[in-house]
């Protein structure tokens, strides 16, 4: 017996996941201390970083197509016993990732002011906005890289590894953050200007340290080589295949929530600050279903790949009950001690009231959302990577965003009728996607399969 098939064996989800969770958590600990760091210097500096994550986040949606697909393919191969496969993908992969980090970076330092005045941001905020643009997407690279091998060790089974240099960053990003806002040490205070330094000063050290431990870890698997003989066609269009559907459903959800933002800065200002401080409490809420989703992705992956096909559809109806579950008592907490919590943020009455409502609101949105954390990754770890991209469509832009705008603008009840249309999509598209688990198309969809019958046939 191989020692890929003993690892399909011994994969825990538990194992899997705690070090995901940690991490997940640690990034939003990132950017959480970001808000907090900068409330305590302005509340437009914290609008004006709320708006430019927002486009960040569309561009690191674009890195994930690739990163997705290498989760998937990389996990199946090895699940079918195809180390030399998955380290073609692996290599492939990271190079993929580098040149479109490079392209997006250029295009945000030459657009990205013309991006931010486009979805609305007051201009008192663009100074601050563009700057932090400019610097932090300029230098996307280090996050497309480091994303593409996170998920290789992840895949590999690393999970510890991507954990532990995670809490490295994040503790240069703090320390960076400290120096540069609060003028520690005979710092100069810079504002959005350091954070956007101590944010990538941090990723720069972060990739390093994970390019190092992807050589130490999996060196003998990973043919780097293999780039400089020929195009990497083959290897190139099975990552896009899967990839591109696999982000088209983030992709247009990330494009909703632009929209939605859009929507926000016509209530004001204030709406918008409320809303990036109460998703920024909110976000921990999804710490558990994003770590369930992800570790169960890899199990199912592997699964697919050595053809457990009843093994991966109960072991994702066990990971969604748990999901939901947890999901619901942690938004429950997170209420209890919303308004604490909120005042450690801003003492404006307004804000920490209707902050204090959007998180009593999001225990009714975690449970649909868990649904789709869960069961979406499910079904990409099978190969069914279009289905959602379908929902995504019908579900974010023809419920999400109608509603959104007929509650929140229309009848005037603003950031409540905003997460009433998050509330309706996260449910209808998490009811549809369980249905088409049940339904079982997914299991004549594994890569693997197709990769054999062309070996059989070649032969």
């Amino acid at each position: 017996m191989s020692s890929t098939k003993k690892n399909i064996r011994n994969l825990s989800l538990f194992a899997l996941t705690w070090p995901i969770f940690i991490e997940i958590m640690l990034h939003m600990i990132m950017g959480n201390a970001d808000t907090l760091m900068l409330s305590q210097y302005s509340d437009d500096a914290v609008a004006a970083v709320g708006v430019a994550n927002q486009i960040l986040m569309f561009v690191i949606v674009m890195f994930g197509f690739i990163a997705t697909g290498t989760s998937v393919l990389v996990a199946q191969f090895l699940g079918a016993d195809q180390e030399i496969e998955s380290g073609k993908v692996a290599v492939v992969s990271i190079a993929a990732n580098l040149v479109l980090g490079i392209l997006l970076g250029i295009f945000l330092i030459f657009a990205g002011p013309k991006v931010l005045l486009a979805m609305g941001l007051p201009e008192a905020l663009l100074p601050q906005a563009s700057m932090y643009l400019m610097i932090v997407g300029g230098f996307s690279f280090l996050q497309s890289v480091f994303m593409t091998i996170g998920a290789i060790l992840r895949s590999y089974q690393f999970t510890k590894d991507v954990m532990y240099i995670t809490i490295g960053m994040n503790i240069l990003n703090i320390l960076g953050n400290y120096l540069f806002i609060f003028g520690a040490l005979g710092f100069p205070v810079l504002g959005v200007t350091g954070v956007a330094i101590s944010t990538v000063v941090s990723r720069i050290i972060g990739l390093l340290v994970i390019c190092f431990i992807l050589h130490k870890r999996i060196k003998n698997n990973l043919p780097f080589s293999f780039l400089f003989k020929r195009f990497p066609k083959r290897q190139l269009r099975d990552l896009l295949k899967i990839g591109i559907p696999s982000a088209g459903e983030q992709l247009f959800y990330n494009g909703s929530q632009l929209i939605i933002t859009y929507f926000i800065l016509k209530i004001g200002a204030e709406a918008l600050t409320t809303k990036v401080y109460a998703q920024n409490i909110i976000m921990f809420a999804l710490l558990f279903g994003i770590a369930i989703g992800q570790g169960t992705q890899i199990i199912v992956g592997y699964q697919i790949g050595a053809q457990q096909i009843e093994a991966a559809y109960k072991r994702c109806i066990r990971s969604l009950k748990m999901a939901i579950v947890v999901s619901i008592l942690l938004s429950g907490i997170f209420y209890l001690v919303s308004n604490p919590i909120l005042h450690i943020f801003t003492d404006d009455k307004e804000i920490v009231a209707l902050g204090s409502l959007l998180i009593l609101l999001n225990i009714i949105l975690e449970p649909g959302r868990s649904f789709n954390l869960v069961v979406i990754n499910c079904l990409r770890a099978a190969g069914d990577v279009k289905y959602p991209v379908y929902l995504a469509v019908l579900s974010m832009w023809g419920i999400s965003i109608p509603v959104a705008y007929f509650f929140g603008i229309y009848l005037e009840w603003g950031l409540v009728g905003i997460w009433m249309g998050m509330i309706a999509d996260e449910w209808l598209r998490g009811f549809l996607m369980l249905m088409r688990w049940k339904g079982g198309k997914w299991r004549q969809m594994a890569f693997v399969q197709s990769k054999k019958e062309e070996s059989a046939l070649s032969s």
